[in-house]
């Protein structure tokens, strides 16, 4: 499993995979998002995006981790970890010291160390961009914010992700006994007796 930015080619699969997911694409743009792919069958596990959001005159240019998702077969496997991982690697190389998301699920991305900002101390665009969110989402979006160098991954999601496969749809194998035959007793049409 590794992660990598989006190609051209992953726009139609993007797409499709924000709409079933439920998620937000305000300013859809394939090449600001990465993506999570299975090494061994190059299939697309989970995926996220920087926004960017310029400042006035006398505020700095703000980034938003957003778009973030795991295809439900892919989840708890260290993915969307990976994947925020990746954001707020691409965000300090761009010169970013803080990066900030706005999300319904402010537990899970408090384990990287993210912490809960007020909507008062949101700067302008994000708090604007924050009451989109709560309109598209509803009243439990909050908004958080993390210092680049105080990311941290915990070691069970890294190892999960280095391990990581989908969890299988396949039924399993039915035996006799899932249609109330007792196999120890049972004749079959083709039985010899032997």
């Amino acid at each position: 499993m590794y992660v990598r930015d989006a190609k051209n080619r992953d726009e139609a699969w993007l797409l499709d995979a924000i709409e079933q997911l439920g998620l937000d694409d305000v300013a859809f743009r394939s090449r600001d998002y990465v993506i999570a792919v299975d090494e061994e069958s190059g299939d697309r596990a989970g995926f996220g995006r920087l926004r960017l959001h310029r400042g006035d005159e006398d505020e700095a240019n703000r980034i938003e981790l957003t778009g973030i998702g795991v295809l439900p077969e892919w989840r708890h496997r260290g993915v969307g970890a990976h994947v925020v991982e990746r954001l707020v690697d691409t965000a300090a190389a761009d010169g970013f010291e803080t990066v900030y998301v706005l999300t319904d699920q402010p537990e899970y991305l408090a384990q990287f160390g993210f912490e809960r900002v007020d909507t008062d101390d949101l700067p302008p665009a994000l708090s604007d961009r924050l009451t989109e969110k709560r309109e598209f989402l509803g009243g439990g979006v909050v908004g958080l914010e993390l210092a680049v160098d105080e990311f941290e991954m915990p070691n069970s999601l890294r190892k999960a992700f280095k391990d990581a496969e989908p969890t299988g749809d396949d039924e399993p194998e039915e035996s006799a006994e899932d249609f109330g035959i007792d196999p120890d007793s049972a004749t079959y049409k083709y039985d010899t007796g032997r």
